[in-house]
């Protein structure tokens, strides 16, 4: 049987599994930490603005599993929050486990605790990886889902330093790229001003140290929305943001709340001191990253160029996914590029002609235009996301945007890619 390994169990990485091992594939997930989906543990924001239409395109296409798992695992469905309408936020406490047996269900096998740090390479093929813990693993084809985040030098040396986030750099070790270790030709994501990275978008606080006040707002609504005095507000903040669909001045004159189980505070850092002098926050503490009053991570260290079937340039047997495919942001995102990467890697090993999505689904559309804005520097400045900023306005003016599952169904059938992830290709 063709045998695939997938690099990072993020989002990405757990969308390329089920994808491939779908196809056919006999399938081998390898994540550093002790759990699956990395940033996914503390994210939980689904089916915002454009992330509604991608969800139900990607559905429609048979990459179902994920996002029926969030659906089932959500706190509140359809709530609105500034510049964003109609989102489900998961439960980021329950959501791992049901991934993990989603996976087992499809016959993954997973190792945990096995970070990638070296490979071997005949001439432009990758041959087999290397591990820290000393295993060596061969395979046919290899997808790089390790994100762009870490290890925590780069925190240090393009942000405040380690905020001790969920990433876990000093337990786990830091990420090592495959794409670099195998001689593609990476680059960094780029902020407006020419800087390179950018800062994770959010925090969590926890819910129990709120007022009781926030604390029942958020049980009940969702969503709670806080004025910030004028002498603590800092718009500066937002420019660095990786989230720049929540780079809007409702961002910096409120805190904006969420409830997905924490409360997941819409900044990428926020003074504890400063916070603590709001009305309702005066005994809040923040539960990821724990230094979350100092700084957040640091993304978009490391991308990889690739075409439209997420094939990384340079390497012969080597795709990517997530935000090692272009300065994408979210859950949605990984998961829709993860899913494309697992079915073209065992595509690639039955030698069969590889999926490139139509471009007249919102899906295929965004693979095709972040890869073209990627090889320019321009393009690299900005950050992408089917649920704001430049991606969405872009779907938006191709008519890509649309909360009608039927009509998503009939354009998705018409593209011919109707339950394509579904088709056993091994």
């Amino acid at each position: 049987m063709a045998k695939v390994v997938i690099i990072g169990g993020g989002w990405a990485g757990c969308g390329a599994a089920i994808a491939a091992a779908k196809a056919g594939a006999e399938v081998t997930l390898l994540e550093r930490t002790d759990m699956l989906l990395g940033t996914g543990l503390v994210g939980g924001i689904m089916r915002n603005n454009g992330r509604y239409t991608a969800t139900e395109e990607a559905i429609a296409m048979g990459a179902n599993e994920l996002f029926h798992i969030t659906d089932t695992v959500s706190t509140h469905t359809n709530i609105d929050f500034p510049g964003h309408k109609h989102a489900t936020l998961y439960d980021v406490a329950n959501i791992e486990p049901s991934i993990k047996k989603s996976l087992l269900d499809n016959n993954v096998e997973i190792l945990l605790e096995e970070r990638f740090l070296d490979l071997e390479m005949d001439g432009e093929k990758i041959v087999k990886i290397k591990t820290a813990s000393g295993t060596e693993i061969e395979a046919d084809v290899f997808i790089d889902t390790t994100g762009s985040a870490g290890p925590q030098g780069n925190c240090l040396k393009y942000g405040n330093g380690c905020a001790m986030c969920v990433l876990r750099c000093p337990s786990f070790g830091g990420r090592v790229s495959v794409g670099a270790k195998a001689g593609a030709a990476e680059f960094m994501g780029k902020k407006a001003d020419g800087t390179v990275t950018a800062m994770s978008g959010s925090c969590k606080l926890m819910k129990e140290s709120l007022s009781d006040e926030i604390h029942n707002t958020l049980n009940e609504k969702g969503v709670a929305v806080i004025s910030i005095p004028d002498e603590l507000r800092n718009s500066d903040a937002l420019s660095g943001k990786a989230c720049q669909q929540y780079a809007l001045k409702d961002y910096s004159d409120n805190v904006i709340l969420l409830d997905t189980g924490h409360a997941k505070l819409m900044s990428p850092y926020f003074k504890l001191s400063d916070l603590r002098m709001i009305p309702g926050f005066e005994h809040a503490r923040y539960e990821d990253p724990y230094s979350g009053g100092f700084g957040n991570s640091i993304r978009y260290l490391s991308i990889s160029p690739r075409d439209n079937h997420l094939k990384v340039e340079g390497v012969d047997n080597l795709f990517c996914a997530g935000e090692k495919s272009g300065s994408f942001v979210g859950h949605t995102e990984a998961i829709v590029t993860g899913y494309l990467a697992g079915n073209n890697a065992a595509r690639f090993v039955a030698g069969k002609e590889l999926l490139e999505i139509p471009r007249s689904t919102a899906i295929g559309e965004s693979i095709s235009y972040v890869g073209e804005q990627m090889r320019t520097e321009d393009g690299k400045k900005h950050k992408y996301t089917f649920s704001g900023s430049v991606l969405f306005d872009h779907l938006k003016s191709k008519d890509l945007y649309s909360t009608d599952d039927k009509k998503i169904e009939e354009y998705v059938k018409e593209a011919g890619v109707y339950k394509i992830f579904d088709e056993k290709v091994l």
